[in-house]
C-alpha cells in the first residue's frame, strides 16, 4: 500500500519493501474517532512509528516493520471482537498500565493460557484487541 505524504496527506508513488512479503499480513485499516488521538495512542503504547500526524488520516508502521496501516474515521469502531488481533509485547503488565494510562481500557484482566500471558483492551475509540506475551517454557 502507498504510504501518506505527511505535508499533503495523498499517498506516495511505491510500497515499502517490509510491507511487501507473500502471504504476510501487512497492512490494517484501524477504525477510529479521532484518527491523531489514535495514533499517538498506539505509538506511546506500543512505540508503533507514526506518519502523518498533522493530516486527517495518519498512517504507522508496527514495531516489527512487518505491518503497516492507517486510521480510519470512515469505517465502524469494532466495539466487540469479531476478528479480534493481538499485539505482541515484552512486559505485559507494564503495556496494560500504558494502556491504562492513555486512555485505553482493560477488557480481560491479563490470564494465562499455557506459556502465553494474555489481556483484551479497548483503544481509545472503542475497538477490542488483545495483548500477548510470552513466559518462560
Amino acid at each position: 500500500m502507498a504510504q501518506p505524504d505527511e505535508a499533503t496527506g495523498t499517498d506516495q508513488v511505491g510500497v515499502d519493501a517490509g510491507l511487501s512479503r507473500n502471504g504476510g499480513l501487512s497492512y490494517v485499516h484501524i477504525p477510529a474517532v479521532d484518527a491523531r488521538r489514535s495514533a499517538v495512542f498506539y505509538e506511546t503504547v506500543f512505540g508503533w512509528d507514526v506518519h502523518g500526524h498533522d493530516t486527517a488520516r495518519p498512517g504507522f508502521t508496527d514495531g516489527t516493520g512487518h505491518v503497516g496501516g492507517a486510521w480510519m474515521t470512515n469505517q465502524a469502531v469494532s466495539r466487540e471482537p469479531g476478528l479480534l488481533p493481538y499485539i505482541y509485547v515484552d512486559d505485559i503488565q507494564a503495556t496494560i498500565a500504558a494502556i491504562e494510562a492513555n486512555a485505553g481500557e482493560i477488557v480481560d484482566a491479563v490470564y494465562p493460557e499455557g506459556n502465553l500471558l494474555i489481556a483484551t483492551f479497548r483503544d481509545p475509540a472503542g475497538n477490542v484487541m488483545g495483548v500477548w506475551q510470552e513466559t518462560a517454557t
